[in-house]
């Protein structure tokens, strides 16, 4: 049987990179798991049903390390460090013990007046730009510069490096070229390599600069083998530099989505947007409906059959890759009856916009109450907010894992 891509199975005309949702449904018709070929990674099973997607989330066969993959090789290694969203437990629950506390809900509200500070002098610098030239960038005005900033700060990155930093972050996640993607990793490797070492000679109050403590010492062997280490081992040099690399570009590129892809929903959806106006208090349920309908994470990372598993009627071998797909779980109309309507008054309870078990996104806080303070402030000082393109003609970023728009061009309605 000849395995085809997503956008290979969409009706004509249909672009899967905008709308993948017609593609989901029906292949949930069929069945909840799909082989399907996905472009730069080969051959996957799909899941598209929200029952078995939340299952296999939490599924201790379904393994996140590389290494139980039918087509890995000793020399593949990882892109950059070792990091958790590649770890199983108990190498998992080491990792994300050490930065737990940072994501709490205490830390994230000490955070919120910064938050609040960035958002309204984000506004003013929005306002001024559409005052100057007639209509601004949202996203690369708005909504990437506060979350950037926000984890650049708790992780005590210059602001100097931030522009340069996220132009490789967006490379990584959403590769225009192979080419192109392989030097933003060389580029944000060395990067890392060198914030690092001069946190260890420099160390602040920031949170790599505990991290940087917790590590073995600059040059230390790193045990061989893949052995579990004990929950009181200091990070290697590898998990360091991945720890460093999965917080900057998680910390920010969802959020970014989130907050892009929310206000697009509001603006496409004016009675939603006018309930929201008129009752403020509505903004946690928005968020939480932003995150089912068109949340910014389109997959979870990819798993791979540590033993044969049967998902949803389907064998999977051992060693095949299994994808995830949060988009088509979230709208999966046996959990949620008329998916395809954005609702702010919905009872989003049980979307899975990011993630579940283990792995479910530890940032996930913070992402909230970022996305929550820019959409309200954006929303409070500019009541004439409108988009300044057609909805059809916003590019998307080329990605399974992450969906969001590259730009979103907004003026002021007179």
């Amino acid at each position: 049987m000849k395995i085809t891509t997503l956008q290979d199975l969409a009706p004509a005309g249909l672009d899967v990179a905008v709308d993948p949702y017609p593609v989901y449904a029906a292949l949930r018709e069929k069945g909840p798991v799909h082989r399907v070929l996905v472009p730069g990674s080969g051959e996957v099973w799909l899941i598209v049903a929200r029952d078995e997607a939340r299952a296999a989330l939490t599924d201790p066969r379904l393994r996140n390390d590389i290494r139980f993959s039918s087509s890995w090789t000793a020399d593949g290694g990882h892109a950059i460090g070792l990091n958790m969203l590649q770890t199983d437990a108990p190498q998992h629950t080491r990792l994300r013990a050490l930065v737990a506390r940072e994501f709490t809900p205490g830390r994230i509200e000490a955070l919120r007046p910064r938050i609040e500070e960035l958002a309204d002098r984000l506004v003013d610098g929005l306002l001024d730009t559409v005052v100057s030239t007639g209509s601004a960038d949202l996203v690369g005005s708005f909504a990437l510069t506060l979350p950037l900033t926000v984890i650049c700060e708790l992780l005590g990155v210059p602001s100097a490096d931030h522009g340069t930093f996220h132009g490789w972050s967006s490379e990584i996640v959403a590769p225009t070229s192979a080419e192109a993607a392989e030097a933003a990793v060389a580029g944000m490797t060395g990067y890392f390599a060198a914030l690092i070492e001069d946190k260890r000679a420099n160390p602040g109050d920031d949170l790599l600069s505990a991290l940087v403590a917790a590590a073995t010492p600059a040059g230390a062997a790193t045990p061989a083998g893949g052995a579990p280490e004990p929950a009181s081992a200091p990070l290697s040099s590898e998990e360091l530099l991945g720890m460093a690399f999965l917080l900057l570009v998680a910390g920010h590129e969802t959020t970014v989505n989130l907050i892009s892809g929310g206000v697009l929903a509001l603006l496409t959806h004016p009675d939603q947007l006018a309930a929201l106006r008129a009752d403020p208090a509505l903004i946690d349920g928005a968020i939480e409906e932003m995150l089912r309908y068109d949340g910014p994470v389109g997959a979870a990372a990819f798993r791979f059959a540590a033993e044969p598993v049967e998902i949803g009627g389907t064998l999977v071998e051992a060693g095949d890759c299994v994808l995830v797909s949060l988009a088509a779980a979230s709208r999966d109309p046996r959990h949620f009856p008329d998916p395809d309507r954005f609702d702010i008054r919905r009872r989003s309870a049980g979307q899975l916009g990011f993630g579940h078990g283990i792995h479910h996104c530890l940032g996930a806080p913070l992402a909230r109450a970022e996305a929550a303070t820019a959409i309200r402030a954006l929303f409070e000082r500019c009541p004439g907010l409108t988009l300044a393109a057609d909805p059809a003609d916003l590019e998307r970023r080329p990605s399974v894992l992450l969906r969001g728009v590259r730009s979103l061009p907004v003026r002021i309605a007179d």
